[in-house]
């Protein structure tokens, strides 16, 4: 890395610290993303868990991850500031990225030992991917010049492209791990957790070693507290004189007889970003659809007197409650089942015709035929036990796929096209709109329209009942309908300039600085012209 005198990337306006920032960000989506890819599967294949509560705990924690945003801009304008809040809180998404791997340990207790340490992981994990996440982004725009506007914004694009890096990744590394690396006799979700743990480990270590090089910005003091005080003595004080005195042109402005201009100022400018914000949900809740229909059941089950085979996408896991260890040939495929509800390891199974398929117990093989199992087709298969052998009754649940599913591919690059666009847009603006005291918060607004995203997610798929693809339908017509009021409201906004702000401040503290001079010297003056009294 080159380095200019001036702690600039040489030939640019580029301040070196950007680059400790988005290494730290390619690192923590990589460790949040990476831990996410594997979660439902963890939920449904460790914890066993059915789809329902699995999905909505999924949707739960995501919301939880976007809104304490608000808790840790809220700590960070108005406590400790962004460059402590960030490393606080990424030490505690480390104990939680710990704590989570921990209880995915088979060893390490029982279930019920499992499910609470993977609860309380999560939550530590919500906390501190959450509360760092305002910050990291108001802390990059923090460290560029009042000049340099042109090169803070691509630094946006910059630091969007290093979130995109990190979860792409880890999306495809992590559950690699979890698959194709055994331990403690089966998959490994101790390691496919430990993985982002270590990453996140490092993206602490990285963002410590730049803190010579950072702008870092004061706390501004308490300034929710100072915010909500001044919003309720406006509404208080406009409800008792609003029929005495005459109309403001602001509600806010009934707070000027107690609180200054400049914050009353700051309040209507976040209000107005706010106001923008409330359509957006609806596009989160469209695009987190992709999360829908991802969990997958795939499972042979075995009993006594019948064995329950049911294929997902051509996929297979055998839960074996016989007695007796069984071996299964499913093409070049072997599956092995443990007696006693041992479960096999889940492994594709490629599309084609399965006849003579062999089931091996120690004392007996058994041959079955399974016809054709297709693309995306959903199979339940019962071999009921018989004494010249096994019978078997196949039901298609879901019905095969005629689509080729190279045909999901221009939908992904349009949903991503649009998200990318949606989101770099978003925290840029975000962060320019935004009085200096109120960046984080701010950011932790943007935020937060994910985690409501999410809240609509879990309200119609959880409460609705609908099917999937009524649900998708739904969804993209309301997206529809709120881009059109989004549209509307765009159009009306006007833009502003925070450093305007303070110069308009700075200017009338300067004139009233005069005023106050100027008012001070007629009074010397005057006290002078006064005849001298005779003490009593």
């Amino acid at each position: 890395m080159l380095i200019c005198c001036a702690q600039k990337l040489c030939g640019t306006n580029y301040p070196v610290s950007i680059a400790f920032i988005v290494v730290n960000e390619f690192c923590e989506r990589f460790s949040y993303y990476g831990m996410k890819a594997v979660l439902t599967l963890y939920f449904i294949h460790y914890l066993n868990w059915d789809k329902d509560l699995s999905t909505a705990v999924y949707h739960a924690f995501s919301s939880l991850c976007y809104f304490t945003p608000l808790l840790g801009a809220l700590i960070a304008d108005s406590w400790l500031g962004k460059f402590k809040t960030i490393i606080y809180l990424s030490i505690v998404y480390v104990i939680g990225h710990v704590v989570k791997s921990v209880g995915a340990i088979p060893d390490v207790g029982d279930s019920t030992l499992h499910i609470a340490l993977s609860m309380v992981g999560l939550v530590l994990i919500a906390f501190g991917t959450g509360g760092i996440k305002p910050c990291v982004a108001a802390f990059g725009g923090d460290q560029f010049d009042e000049e340099n506007t042109e090169e803070r914004t691509k630094f946006f694009s910059i630091f969007y492209m290093s979130i995109n890096a990190g979860s792409v990744l880890s999306t495809i590394v992590t559950p690699i791990l979890r698959g194709d690396v055994k331990c403690f006799g089966g998959d490994c979700y101790a390691l496919a957790f430990g993985v982002p743990a270590a990453l996140m480990v490092i993206a602490l270590v990285v963002f410590i070693s730049g803190s010579g090089l950072y702008k870092k910005s004061p706390p501004e003091g308490n300034v929710l507290v100072r915010v909500c005080k001044c919003i309720g003595f406006a509404i208080q004080n406009r409800w008792r004189n609003s029929k005495k005195s005459p109309k403001k042109s602001h509600w806010l402005d009934w707070a000027e007889e107690k609180y200054p201009k400049r914050l009353i100022q700051e309040i209507k400018m976040v209000f107005r970003v706010l106001v923008l914000y409330i359509p957006l949900p609806m596009f989160w809740a469209l695009f987190d659809q992709q999360v829908q229909g991802y969990i997958q059941l795939i499972s042979f089950v075995f009993t006594d007197t019948q064995i329950v085979v049911t294929i997902f996408h051509l996929k297979g896991q055998f839960i074996n409650t016989h007695t007796e260890n069984i071996n299964i040939t499913v093409g070049t495929d072997e599956f092995y089942a443990a007696a006693n509800y041992g479960i096999s390891q889940n492994i594709s199974v490629p599309r084609g015709e399965y006849n003579g398929v062999v089931c091996e117990t120690n004392s007996n093989q058994y041959h079955i035929d399974l016809g054709l199992l297709d693309f995306g087709a959903f199979y339940t298969v019962i071999l009921s036990k018989k004494s010249e052998g096994l019978t078997t009754i196949k039901m298609e649940d879901i019905q095969a796929n005629n689509i080729h599913i190279t045909w999901q591919i221009p939908q992904y690059v349009f949903l991503t096209a649009g998200e990318v666009m949606f989101s770099i847009t978003g925290l840029e603006f975000s962060y320019s709109q935004a009085p200096a005291s109120m960046k984080s918060v701010l950011q932790a607004g943007w935020l937060m329209t994910v985690a409501f995203g999410n809240v609509i997610v879990l309200i119609v798929a959880e409460g609705a009942g609908m099917e999937q693809w009524a649900e998708f339908l739904l969804f993209a017509g309301l997206l529809v309908a709120v881009s059109i009021i989004f549209s509307i409201m765009a159009y009306f906004y006007t833009y502003v300039d925070p450093d305007q702000l303070d110069k308009t401040f700075r200017e009338d503290t300067d004139d009233e600085k005069v005023k106050s001079s100027d008012s001070k010297k007629k009074e010397t003056v005057s006290l002078t012209d006064m005849p001298k009294q005779t003490k009593m």
